[in-house]
């Protein structure tokens, strides 16, 4: 338990950091540290993918807090677009959660992998959404926010990576759609983290210190770290060449992918 613990403090010193450098969510670098962490000290593998989704989405709890304040201190956020989205948002997060504990951990691997390598692809070949249409349908809005939040509830994200591209398409300004992200990634990692404890609540052969399907230790350690150093992250954006630096992560996400490949 220390020992994890330990690692987790530096896995929140590392992801906050690339959280606030390169405008991603932590989740990206947690969920899968977490499952060779916790592979490591032999957790049942079984639980490995599961647990690891769980620890990282209820990280995100606190990481969205204060994300969502310095962005309406900005007057960033646009709180209408939210509340359009939030509902569908939070029903497709406890759905995530609920698919999640009823498919198997390989399964859930194999789903994070694609994701990693997406994002690896999208970064290393710099892509950015572009403006497109109109504004959607209220309709529209319940419906991919569901889907997004089903998604980023599975993945343990905190789902800016989906959310972002979607508000500029319909021309939102990218500034918004950030802090609209942000806004919506509370909801989604409370109602998920939520649904994991309560799910894996009464789950089998789970580690000594997990609530549920989050693993207490872990948690702490990535919290404790993550809220200081996301802020420096977003600093040292403005002051280091990012998007020559985005090239070279994707290379880890890379090598993260081929890590839960051969796990």
């Amino acid at each position: 338990m220390i020992a994890i613990f330990l690692a987790s403090l530096l896995l929140g010193t590392v992801s906050g950091l690339m959280a606030g450098l390169f405008g991603i969510g932590g989740g990206l670098i947690i969920v899968p540290v977490l499952a060779v962490l916790f592979a490591g000290q032999g957790f049942p593998t079984e639980l490995v993918m599961i647990m690891s989704v769980a620890t990282s989405l209820a990280t995100i709890i606190f990481t969205s807090i204060s994300s969502v304040l310095a962005h309406h201190r900005l007057n960033s956020v646009l709180w209408d677009k939210v509340l359009a989205m939030g509902p569908g948002i939070m029903i497709g997060a406890a759905v995530g959660a609920v698919v999640a504990d009823h498919i198997a951990g390989d399964v859930l691997r194999f789903i994070f992998i694609i994701y990693l390598l997406s994002v690896g692809v999208q970064m290393a070949l710099q892509f950015k959404p572009k403006p497109g249409q109109q504004q959607p349908s209220k309709e529209l809005d319940f419906g991919v926010a569901g889907i997004m939040g089903l998604l980023s509830s599975l993945l343990g994200i905190g789902g800016g990576t989906l959310t972002v591209p979607f508000l500029v398409h319909f021309q939102t300004p990218m500034r918004n759609a950030v802090a609209i992200a942000s806004a919506c990634g509370l909801p989604l990692a409370l109602v998920g983290t939520v649904g994991y404890a309560l799910l894996g609540k009464d789950a089998s052969q789970l580690p000594e210190w997990s609530l549920g399907y989050i693993y207490v230790p872990s948690f702490l350690g990535i919290v404790l770290t993550s809220t200081y150093t996301a802020p420096i992250g977003a600093k040292l954006a403005h002051k280091l060449p990012a998007e020559k630096l985005k090239r070279y992560f994707s290379l880890l996400l890379f090598v993260m992918a081929a890590k839960l490949i051969w796990f």
